[in-house]
């Protein structure tokens, strides 16, 4: 998609810039010692970490650029960033 200085861009295009191809670390959600928090998904930047039961969390992988916001603000330490394999 191409910008002029001034343009509005488009609602809901992010689903279209698949970010995950960015990242040199990936999350890993433990399950062990999860409070139920929910600070991964408030802070994660890009909305990708979400709840798939209670006390448990994911992330979508296609969109998580490894920035490891979720696993720094995890006040139990439940979460591990990992080297991504390629």
């Amino acid at each position: 998609m191409k910008l002029k200085p001034g343009a509005i861009v488009e609602g809901h295009t992010s689903h279209n810039n698949i970010t995950g191809t960015w990242r040199n670390y990936k999350p890993v959600y433990h399950q062990k010692s999860c409070t139920g928090c929910t600070l991964c998904v408030i802070n994660c930047p890009e909305g990708c970490v979400f709840m798939v039961d209670e006390r448990k969390f994911t992330c979508n992988l296609k969109y998580c650029k490894g920035c490891g916001i979720c696993a720094e603000e995890c006040p139990v330490d439940d979460i591990e960033m990992i080297v991504e394999e390629k």
